[in-house]
């Protein structure tokens, strides 16, 4: 008689918590990532209670291999309405939350459905007695940067992580200065040496920036901060001396490394931040949210999927890393003709859902958003909501 194979799905929740385990006992490969209060009332609450079949995507398939280049976010968008709920679909409790990113290519999930409620498995295979395969969890502890598939597409914001800065004053008009370069150049390119005048708080890498821009309100056009330009970075050389009476002042001396645009004489330089590695957990706000648009980063006047986006919210209004946003198409201003009569009443048509934010940088009164989807072309102005 022919052993089938046996087929057991393994909680992905028990492997998440051993690999938490042994992470805690590996300092070297242990990270604390951050947990919004929001992010632990939702763990407490559905910690291995799944959701309702009702939030089931209607073909959701029962199980799924994953593959390179997935994201959480796509994997849910497979099996859930609404992804941003996907700790729940994973059954994941309070400390699980706090690492939730191991999953790897070639991995099997299994959607198991018991009693009303469905959660998502890990299924690991192991060889049993007599050749029977069985899944079983299995933990395993791996550096941060080491395959397991992110939260969303991380290579579309990583570049904009250091690049991105918002201040609540325009302070880069009293920062360091490239005051001239070699051979009375105009434009720097890479590897070309610029000339700094200004106090630097500290040697190393710097980051050049032009004029800031302010950021207004679309509605109340108050300023909400001031954008600056991301030119490029350069790397310290050496110090400059000041002035004394008897000589002149020579600048400090620094070489260009990377370039977005070529650096000029005026760009002013800030010290480019110690590098954060984050995991951005999806997850819908704890509390009404009504905000706008306030521009497309760049030149853009219209912004489509994977572009990015500035908003009127931040942190001082609860915006958090990883808050997933409605994006709303404001309704247009039309003419009625159909009463027959010959007038023509002027009338606005409801707004629209148009597609969905993901927030990835939150400042105190702005934050930047990647728009994962947005079926209409998004600018300024937009509306903002709960998804």
């Amino acid at each position: 008689m022919t052993s089938w194979p046996m087929l057991r799905p393994a909680p992905l929740v028990t492997a998440l918590w051993a690999a938490a385990a042994l992470l805690s006992a590996a300092p070297a490969m242990a990270t604390d990532f951050p947990i919004s209060q929001s992010q632990r009332e939702t763990a407490q609450k559905v910690a291995q209670a799944g959701v309702p079949l009702s939030e089931l995507a209607p073909d959701a398939p029962d199980s799924y291999t994953v593959k390179k280049g997935d994201t959480l976010w796509a994997i849910s968008t497979l099996f859930l309405k609404s992804p941003w709920r996907w700790p729940e679909l994973w059954g994941m409790n309070q400390d699980q939350i706090r690492n939730p990113h191991l999953i790897y290519p070639g991995q099997q999930l299994v959607l198991v459905k018991v009693d009303g409620r469905a959660r998502l498995e890990l299924a690991q295979s192991i060889t049993g007695p007599n050749g029977t395969v069985k899944l079983s969890p299995r933990a395993r502890a791996e550096s941060l940067d080491d395959g397991g598939i992110p939260a969303i597409p991380m290579h579309l914001i990583e570049p904009f992580l250091n690049e991105a800065i918002v201040l609540d004053e325009d302070s880069l008009a009293s920062a360091p200065r490239v005051a001239a370069a070699q051979e009375g150049r105009v434009l720097l390119s890479r590897g070309d040496l610029a000339y700094v005048r200004g106090t630097l708080p500290t040697q190393g890498d710097y980051r050049a920036f032009r004029t800031a821009k302010p950021l207004r309100d679309p509605l109340t056009k108050e300023v909400l901060g001031y954008e600056a330009a991301y030119v490029g970075s350069l790397e310290f050389l050496r110090p400059g001396t000041p002035a004394d009476g008897k000589t002149l002042e020579v600048p400090a001396t620094f070489q260009v490394k990377q370039i977005r645009q070529e650096v000029n004489a005026g760009d002013r330089l800030a010290p480019v931040p110690p590098r954060t590695f984050n995991r951005y957990v999806p997850h819908a706000p704890g509390k009404a949210i009504d905000g706008r648009v306030i521009a497309v980063y760049g030149e853009g006047l219209n912004a489509g999927q994977n572009q990015i986006v500035s908003i009127n919210k931040g942190t001082q209004d609860g915006m958090e890393q990883g808050h997933v946003l409605a994006l709303w198409r404001t309704g247009q201003e039309v003419r009625d003709t159909s009463s027959g009569t010959g007038r023509a009443d002027a009338i606005r048509l409801p707004d629209e859902k148009n597609g969905k934010l993901f927030v990835f940088q939150t400042f105190r009164r702005v934050s930047y958003a990647l728009i994962l989807s947005a079926q209409q072309p998004v600018g300024p102005g937009d509306r903002l909501s709960q998804p």
